[in-house]
């Protein structure tokens, strides 16, 4: 048993280590066999391709204890492909699927006594992420690579309720056309920290990114997919080459059309947006993050969902998924893993 002394209630969404976590190595052409850990320090040469070219991946989900004791979580075997087909585009030896998960398995197990209780709504965020370690000086891919996963406590998204935020149209651009934003990669994500702070100096919680090529079309915020609903109740996600294909926001949709509701997966362009009722960014940190206003230049949206809290449509669509994560509601086949 872990020595865990956490006031769950007061759990922010931060790092906090925990016991052990997993590392693998890539040298000689292939992976070595894996292993937990209790040293949370990486050690790295100073020209390790991480560092001077940024070959770098990484995924993120979160392990949960259920109403009914179980500890699960909510299919790894999606993040396990996201990651190999990120590894691939940036020329890195992606690891097996089997490894990803056994690496999930493993590290949720041994750190079972940080998972916060179900009464709490937190979970165990896990990243897994794979970089560069070899010594690179001419611009090339790496020869050596570290696998690692890691797991921290979090609580509960939204800590005082479900709030609608205020979102800006951002004069900056996510991805290039044909590049790398549709894979989860560290360097899209440093990308767009510089329109995160100047978002937030304006007042604003987040960034409505438009596609690079015309900036007619709404693609994503700096770490979460879109969904809107329509005034007759039918659900819109935006469609584009360039944006990371969300786990949380395909789950969604297939709840969604189980549920019966009509859904769009198409491009969406920035002069459709009074024509929706209710919007939302989907992750999985939050699940769905209400959107009650966007602002384009001074020009005001409100979605008619309003500011005080999210939409009917969303509502549901969120309390369905949470309900299949924590156990309370009916998993389709092969979406929750159990953790023994």
């Amino acid at each position: 048993m872990a020595n865990v002394n956490i006031d769950w209630d007061n759990l922010s969404f931060a790092y906090q280590p925990v016991s052990k976590r997993y590392v693998a190595n890539y040298k000689d052409g292939k992976w070595g066999k894996g292993a937990l850990t209790e040293d949370a320090t990486v050690t790295l040469n100073e020209c390790a391709g991480i560092l001077q070219y940024c070959q770098e991946v990484f995924e993120g989900l979160k392990a949960y204890k259920t109403k009914d004791g179980r500890v699960v979580t909510f299919r790894p075997d999606l993040n396990a492909e996201r990651m190999i087909d990120s590894a691939k585009r940036l020329e890195m030896p992606p690891v097996s699927k089997e490894m990803f998960l056994e690496a999930v398995d493993q590290v949720v197990a041994a750190n079972v006594d940080w998972i916060p209780p179900y009464e709490s709504g937190g979970s165990l965020y896990l990243r897994p992420y794979l970089f560069a370690t070899g010594p690179v000086i001419g611009v090339k891919p790496s020869d050596e690579y570290q696998f690692r996963l890691f797991a921290t406590p979090v609580g509960s998204y939204f800590k005082n309720g479900i709030k609608p935020i205020t979102i800006c149209v951002s004069d900056f651009d996510r991805a290039a056309p044909h590049g790398t934003g549709h894979i989860k990669a560290g360097l899209n994500y440093a990308m767009s920290l510089h329109a995160y702070m100047t978002a937030h100096s304006n007042g604003f919680d987040e960034n409505m990114f438009l596609d690079p090529a015309t900036r007619t079309y709404v693609e994503e915020t700096g770490g979460a997919n879109f969904l809107f609903v329509t005034k007759d109740g039918t659900i819109v996600t935006p469609k584009s080459d360039s944006i990371l294909p969300s786990i949380t926001r395909r789950s969604l949709v297939h709840i969604a059309e189980t549920l019966g509701y009509k859904v769009e997966q198409r491009p969406v362009k920035l002069a459709e947006l009074t024509d929706f009722a209710e919007c939302g960014l989907c992750g999985t940190a939050a699940v769905i993050c209400p959107v009650g206003k966007v602002v384009d230049h001074g020009k005001e949206i409100a979605f008619p969902s309003g500011m005080k809290e999210m939409g009917p449509v969303l509502t549901k669509l969120y309390e369905t998924l949470r309900g299949i994560q924590l156990g309370t509601a009916e998993a389709p086949a092969g979406w929750i893993r159990e953790i023994k």
